[in-house]
Order: C-alpha cells, then sequence, then structure tokens
C-alpha cells in the first residue's frame, strides 16, 4: 500500500517552536489537527504528545493509521547552530583551500566588515589526499593509498565522528572516491562516510565541498533523531511506513533520508509550498505567493503556472537573506526564501531602532507571553499588546498568554529606551516584522521579474495569517487565501506530498549534431541510479520526467529546462534546443536563435507514488461547536490612527454571515482559528469560499 493509498495518513512537521500534527480520513475528507509546543531535548516527546491528540479526537488507534509523513529541521537546525558531528574532509592535494576561499563574489562589495559563511570544520580537519583526476575523467595521477592510511590514522586518533570525501573532477570519474570510502569502512567501520560523487556528482568544487561536507556534517544527528523517532513510533503500536519529506517536496524512506541527510534542510518548508500549490489548483489560483511565518522563521515561496519553482542549489545560514552570504548546497531543491521572523523573533534596541531577529525564543523558553521564563519581547508579545491574540484562546485554548508580562517586557526592552508609548513599542515591533518580510518577499517577486499584482498570497503557519493583509497591501497582491488548518500547512501539505528523488550527472557538452548519444547515455546512467534505489522506495515503476541547466554558449550559468519525453533520437537534441529557448525567452523575453546551446547538468525527476495524493480532499475538525465566537475586542490600527473594536468570529459565523451577503463581509475582523489568528484591514473584504478557505480582497471595499 502507498502513502496515498493509505485511509488514514498523519503528517508531522517538527519546527523550531511548535510541532503540528494532523491525521487525516481519506473516505470522509475529516482532518484532525494537533499543535504542541516542540521539546528540543527529546523532539519525539512532541511528536507523541500531538498524536494522542490527534487520535483521542478521532478515535483511532495506533494500529489504524496507515502511512506516517515527517517533515523536521532536525539537519537545519544543525548546520544554522553548528551543532553536527565532528567532521573532517578529505581531498585532492593542492585543493585544501577550496572551502575556506569560497567564491570571488561579495554578497557586499564595499563592507569593509564583510565576513564569509563559516565552514561546518575547521581547516585543521581538512585533510589533503595524493591523487588527480582530469574534467574529461581521465587519471592523471593514481590515489596513494598509503597516505590515505595515515590520514585514516589521524581521524581515528582525533575521534573524527563523519568524514566528506571530494575529489577534483569526481563528477566525471568517481573511482578515486569510492576506493577511499571503501578504505575508510574497512579501517573505520564506526565512521559515517559521505563521497561527492554520491552525494552531488557537479562541476564547481566550492558549491559541492559545500554540500558533501553539510552531509557528512548531520549525517549522525539525523540518524540517531529517525532512529529513535522510529524506535518511540514502533514502542508506540505504530506499524504504518514512515516517510520523510526532501527539500525537492519529494518523500523518501527514512534510510535514504540517514544516507542523504542534505536533502531533508528545507524539508518543512517546502511541504508548505506544496500546500500552497494544492490550494491554488482548488481555487483557480495559477500563480501563487506562499507566505509561512511559525514561531522561529518566515518561509517564501513561488507557485508558477501551478509548480513550485524549483532551483538547483541554495544556501542555508545566509545574512540578512542576501545571496552568497551563506553556505551552498548544491541539491534540487523548491525555490524559497528563509529569514528570522517567526512568532518567537526576538525584538531588541540599539537605543536608537528596533530590530526584529533573527535570534528566536524558540519554543524554551518562548515569548514573555507563554510564561516559560523567556524575558525577551518577541513578535508574538507584541501582537498580543495589539490585541490580534486573545489570551484565553491561543492555540484553540490550549495555552493561556500572560498580557502583562508581555506589556512589561515590552515597556522594559524597547519602549522605555526609545522613550515610546507601550502601543507605539508594540506596534514599531510589529512594524519592522513586517517590513523584514516585505522585503523578502520582493526579493521572490519583483526582483526575479514576477508582477506580484498577477498573483494569490497563500498564507499560513501559526502567525502567517495575522501579517499576511499589511504584506500583500504593501506589495500591491490583490487577494490572501488562508486554508483551513493554515496554523498547521506545512504537515497538510505533506499529505499532498509524492513520494519522489532526483538524480542529477554533470555531461557539459554543446548541443549540435550528433550530441543525441552523449544524451541518452546520460539518461541511461540516470535511470540506472533510480532503479537501484526504487526497491527502498517500494516500487519499480516510477513515472520519470527528464530536464536539465542548460545555458547559452559562452555563458557562465544556467536556467533549468522541463525536458521532451520520448525517445532519445536523432531529432532529440533539436526537440532539447527548442524547449531551452522558449524557457528562456519566458524568463529573460529574449530569444537568440542564433548562439549555440550548452547544456551542463542532466537530471530526472522519478515519482514513485500513484498521483492520489493531489486529490486530496478535507474537512478541518474544530475544537468545539462552530459558531462559538462572535464577539469584538480592542485592538489597534494605525490605518485609523487608533484603537478600534474589531469583530472577533471564527470560520464558521463567516461562513453563515458571508453567504448571505454577495459582496463578502468588510474589515476590519479578526478571524481565530484553534492554530492561528487571521487579521483583515480596514477595506479589505471577507468572504469564505467553497471548501471552507478564507478569501481576502486587499482594499476592495469600503467599510460598512
Amino acid at each position: 500500500m502507498t502513502a496515498a493509498q493509505a485511509r488514514y495518513r498523519v503528517g508531522v512537521d517538527v519546527g523550531g517552536t511548535f510541532t503540528d500534527i494532523v491525521l487525516h480520513d481519506s473516505r470522509s475528507g475529516a482532518l484532525y489537527v494537533a499543535k504542541t509546543l516542540t521539546t528540543p531535548g527529546d523532539l519525539a516527546r512532541a511528536v507523541m504528545a500531538g498524536m494522542d491528540t490527534v487520535l483521542e479526537e478521532s478515535g483511532k488507534e495506533p494500529s489504524d493509521v496507515g502511512a506516517l509523513l515527517h517533515a523536521t529541521t532536525v539537519a537545519t537546525n544543525a548546520i544554522l547552530e553548528r551543532k553536527g558531528a565532528r567532521t573532517a574532509l578529505l581531498t585532492t592535494k593542492g585543493f585544501r583551500d577550496v572551502l575556506i576561499l569560497g567564491r570571488q563574489k561579495r554578497y557586499e562589495t564595499y563592507n569593509l566588515y564583510f565576513r564569509k559563511p563559516e565552514p561546518l570544520t575547521r581547516r585543521r580537519r581538512i585533510y589533503e589526499i595524493s591523487e588527480r583526476v582530469d574534467a574529461d575523467g581521465s587519471v592523471i595521477a593514481p590515489i596513494d593509498m598509503d597516505g590515505l592510511d595515515s590520514v585514516i590514522d589521524r581521524l581515528l586518533a582525533e575521534g573524527i565522528e563523519s568524514a566528506a570525501i571530494v575529489f577534483l573532477h569526481s563528477y566525471a570519474n568517481p573511482d578515486h572516491e569510492r576506493a577511499a570510502a571503501r578504505r575508510l569502512a574497512e579501517r573505520a567501520p564506526g565512521l559515517a562516510v559521505t563521497a561527492s560523487c554520491d552525494v552531488s556528482p557537479r562541476i564547481r568544487e566550492y558549491e559541492r565541498s559545500s554540500t558533501t561536507l553539510a552531509n557528512a556534517f548531520v549525517k549522525p544527528v539525523v540518524a540517531r533523531y529517525l532512529d529513535r523517532l522510529r524506535e518511540t513510533l514502533t514502542r508506540r503500536g505504530f506499524a504504518a511506513p514512515l516517510h520523510v519529506m526532501q527539500s525537492n517536496g519529494g518523500l523518501v524512506t527514512p534510510e535514504i533520508a540517514r544516507d542523504f541527510p542534505v536533502r531533508i534542510v528545507e524539508s518543512g518548508p517546502a511541504a508548505g509550498v506544496l500546500l500552497a500549490r494544492h490550494i491554488g489548483r482548488l481555487e483557480s489560483a495559477d500563480h501563487v505567493l506562499t507566505f509561512d511565518m511559525g514561531g522561529t522563521t518566515a518561509k517564501l515561496g513561488v507557485v508558477d503556472d501551478g509548480e513550485p519553482a524549483i532551483t538547483s542549489a541554495f544556501e542555508v545560514d545566509t545574512i540578512d537573506s542576501r545571496r552568497y552570504s551563506g553556505l551552498p548546497l548544491s541539491m534540487p531543491a523548491i525555490e524559497l526564501l528563509e529569514i528570522g521572523a517567526g512568532g518567537g523573533s526576538v525584538a531588541s534596541t540599539d537605543g536608537h531602532t528596533i530590530q526584529v531577529g533573527p535570534e528566536s525564543a524558540g519554543a524554551d523558553p518562548g515569548p514573555i507571553c507563554y510564561g516559560g521564563g523567556g524575558d525577551r519581547p518577541t513578535v508574538t508579545d507584541a501582537n498580543l499588546v495589539l490585541g490580534y491574540l486573545d489570551p484565553e484562546n491561543f492555540n484553540g485554548g490550549a495555552m493561556t498568554l500572560n498580557p502583562e508580562a508581555a506589556e512589561a517586557g515590552l515597556r522594559q526592552s524597547i519602549a522605555g529606551p526609545l522613550g515610546l508609548s507601550l502601543e507605539d513599542a508594540a506596534w514599531g515591533v510589529h512594524a519592522v516584522a513586517n517590513a523584514n518580510m516585505e522585503r523578502a518577499m520582493r526579493v521572490m517577486s519583483v526582483e526575479k521579474g514576477r508582477d506580484p499584482r498577477r498573483y494569490v498570497l497563500v498564507a499560513f503557519g501559526g502567525a502567517g495569517p495575522i501579517h499576511a493583509a499589511r504584506i500583500a497591501r504593501a506589495l500591491s497582491i490583490p487577494r490572501v487565501i488562508v486554508p483551513a488548518a493554515a496554523g498547521v500547512g506545512s504537515a497538510v501539505g505533506l499529505l499532498t506530498a509524492d513520494v519522489r528523488i532526483d538524480v542529477t550527472v554533470t555531461r557539459a557538452m554543446a548541443l549540435e549534431a550528433g550530441a543525441s548519444g552523449r544524451v541518452a547515455a546520460a539518461y541511461a546512467e540516470l535511470e540506472s541510479l533510480v532503479a537501484k534505489e526504487a526497491p527502498r522506495l517500494g516500487s519499480t515503476a516510477p513515472r520519470l520526467s527528464r530536464y536539465a541547466y542548460l545555458r547559452q554558449a559562452g555563458q557562465g550559468f544556467e536556467i533549468s529546462v522541463d525536458l521532451p519525453d520520448g525517445p532519445i533520437d536523432d531529432s532529440y537534441v533539436d526537440r532539447v534546443i527548442e524547449a531551452f529557448r522558449a524557457a528562456y525567452e519566458r524568463d529573460y523575453g529574449y530569444r537568440d536563435e542564433a548562439s549555440g546551446v550548452e547544456a551542463v547538468d542532466w537530471c530526472l525527476a522519478a515519482m514513485f507514488s500513484d498521483g492520489a495524493t493531489g486529490r486530496l480532499e478535507t474537512t478541518a475538525v474544530p475544537r468545539g461547536e462552530g459558531g462559538r465566537i462572535d464577539g469584538a475586542r480592542r485592538v489597534y490600527m494605525p490605518e485609523r490612527a487608533a484603537w478600534v473594536a474589531c469583530r472577533i468570529l471564527d470560520r464558521a459565523t463567516l461562513a453563515r454571515e458571508t453567504s448571505a451577503r454577495a459582496d463578502g463581509l468588510p474589515g476590519p475582523a479578526i478571524i481565530e482559528d484553534p492554530e492561528s489568528t487571521i487579521l483583515a484591514l480596514p477595506g479589505d473584504r471577507l468572504s469564505m469560499s467553497g471548501r471552507g478557505d478564507v478569501i481576502i480582497d486587499i482594499d476592495a471595499m469600503e467599510d460598512d
């Protein structure tokens, strides 16, 4: 049985502050949700607490669950916090400093205090091995096995836990890397080994080195976590197969995630983009900007023409969201931008201005208002003081917030030092967080040639729907959609995912007459890699789709191009060239029929699911009776330059009232979901779609 065929499926998203759980009944469409504080010391504990909640509400037993789909920040946090394994890098003699030097491109050209991203290992743990392979794969110098043995002795003496092997041009000939990996396995069987020819067999030594080292750095950490999680699930009676979300939006088995943990670095955020794709399809929106704001970060993504934008590489641990400021990972991934702007992001001041993030209070101690020992104000504290959050109904009533503590923290840390009133201090924190996210949204849209006016903003995460309307207004985005169960959006997005792997190989060539044979050979190699992994994914008949990274002759960077299916015959190269010219014209508005076309990387995506996940139908099951909320409270609205009495309602009340009026419900209004809060501003129009999504048409009507 595939994950799509199981009647009862569970999606689990372990975030930095909250762990989200959803249980879906595919026959009735019922969706049972839980949101629990993440337990950093033992992540499985929070998972089990959420599991207990959804099982109790649904009346099911662990044995009823047919599939477990999991997204996690374990790999991401290990990199960001530099809490991975003690890792060594073995590289070709003469190339010890590739990782230290990085690229000449600086993310701030004139910054005298410019700093490069900190590598995941120290230079003293980078070892040179005598060997050399040329760019065409020919051996210039054989590998020095005696020298390798000496290095292994040093690794054992220094207590190294994991080793990355990155030899020059191993993408063209991996024999030396494989020989080194075998010797390491023989002499140091307890050492985790990662070879670049397995993780990222692509050109560009710096990116390949960074990717392979990252995989080695997090490999023991992810393995321990997955082993602990599976042990806990088994002990509690869960027998369903477990699948883990990758950065490319596909699910894999825990065994593959253990071997290639660098593939799951953007695990949770990728699932959120899949949710937005699903909502876009249901609400007839082909162009979607995604906005996922949780407790620690805000994640921004894009869906173009009904499909998530895919990038061939991405960066982690960036500085102020600047390109080239982070650690590059040469790995297919859904295009995302992640910034330190979540509900738990800490607000501070230098005595002149307010700063928000990137540091987060996380789940422990959390925002001041949580009462967990936090003593620094956060975005959540500011939103509570502004009246956007109900202290008695936070997280569906599972948590009670302390507004007096939040006020005291804002006075001490922000209002006092800056000479502001309490409301101005709280609004300043909220506005700065919005400005940070607006700037990042411009990077994902305007700076990449996307017109925000043509897009719909799908907002989710615990904090996203509070901030979405103001961000949409700033960018002239006409509509915001907040899906049902938005507060656990990434967990819901897992239910729409396919089991998928992407394999890539570098075979640089000019696309000209006679090249079809080399293209066919490249794809034969890729299909053999898929066939090798197929047994671990539980299927031998995947759906295959080809794509490649191509460029105009003489250019230094490539674009992703979807390639035609069918036999790779003599005419195939012409079809590839036409696909490239069409993609280039779409991206840049220019078509050069006379220029040559070069290929660099050839890729194959293999989907192993039966496609049923794309037909996900859900009906959120609220905690308590529908229509239970209908009142008002004082909310700060600078759009009105004052505190206003704002209507408070839930989805059931919104659905009932908007069905009776064709022009929708006017803002301002707050819709309280069990896991998130939705804010509509004066002039906005609220309505409910047929499937239960809240629609906010931005600045679309005058107040009644």
